[in-house]
């Protein structure tokens, strides 16, 4: 019997590193998807309150957290969302509930999408929303000799701790284990070789056209103060949407399963019941 979640797994090969919280077939099925520069970590306040209700599967989308980083993956949308779904045929998991924080969001949307039958609900929190494909130019820069310093350099110009000061609205929260946590991943060299190769293959995010043809009831909630993906982003994917419904945080930024985690809890077992 294991007593670690912590699992991984060669996918498309690259090795894919997730975690399985209380698997019972009496619970209903929840994968935890987290958005861009994060990790499984941003769920940590999130996943001991709703493993109790749900059998949890958080993942490490590659190139991020503890996933691979290898140059030959298509790191685009679609093809993080077909790791999602090949997590849930290997776990032999019919239908469950994707619950996508930023970038995350657009996964869960993806899967949608392409595979309705295998998702009952998708909550939503601080989607990205109707974000273009980088630029052309861009994209052939990737192929440039060292690229991956470019953006090694462009994230540690920001910082972790700029990076935290942004996404949360109160800063209070803001300790060493975040900031450990969150800037973790920035210690691999492998890491900016993988986001040059996210850059270069990330589409963009689904068009208003295609979100009105995903019927999945959606929730989605927003911290009022998010700087990243702004309110309006999320009062636009609820009337895009056709069965969403949608909930605002007040004093909330951007990463609200780390400041709000009990309210998002209570929201998420009311929309699941």
């Amino acid at each position: 019997m294991r007593t670690s979640p912590n699992r991984t797994i060669s996918i498309d090969g690259n090795t894919i590193y997730y975690e399985v919280y209380d698997i019972n077939k009496n619970k209903p099925n929840m994968i935890l998807i987290h958005g861009f520069l994060s990790s499984t970590f941003s769920f940590r306040r999130l996943v001991p309150l709703l493993k109790e209700h749900f059998n949890v599967i958080a993942v490490d989308l590659p190139p991020f957290g503890m996933s691979g980083k290898e140059k030959r993956f298509i790191y685009s949308f679609q093809n993080l969302a077909n790791v999602v779904v090949e997590l849930l045929r290997i776990h032999e998991i019919k239908r469950a509930t994707l619950v996508g924080h930023s970038m995350g969001g657009q996964i869960a949307l993806y899967i949608a999408k392409y595979r309705p039958d295998l998702v009952d609900r998708i909550v939503l929190l601080a989607s990205s929303g109707y974000s273009k494909r980088v630029k052309q130019s861009l994209i052939y820069a990737t192929y440039l000799p060292f690229f991956n310093r470019y953006i090694k350099y462009w994230l540690a110009k920001k910082g972790v701790m700029q990076n935290l000061l942004n996404v949360v609205s109160d800063h209070s929260l803001i300790d060493d284990e975040m900031v450990d946590g969150y800037g973790k991943p920035f210690d691999d060299e492998k890491y900016f070789v993988g986001l040059t190769k996210f850059v270069r293959d990330r589409e963009g995010d689904l068009p208003a056209e295609e979100l009105k043809k995903i019927d999945t009831p959606c929730l989605l909630i927003w911290g009022e103060e998010d700087r990243v993906v702004p309110i309006h982003i999320g009062k636009r994917l609820n009337k895009d949407l056709p069965n969403s419904s949608f909930v605002s945080l007040p004093n909330t930024g951007h990463l609200i399963p780390e400041e709000k985690p009990e309210i998002i809890f209570n929201y998420i077992k009311k929309f699941t019941r």
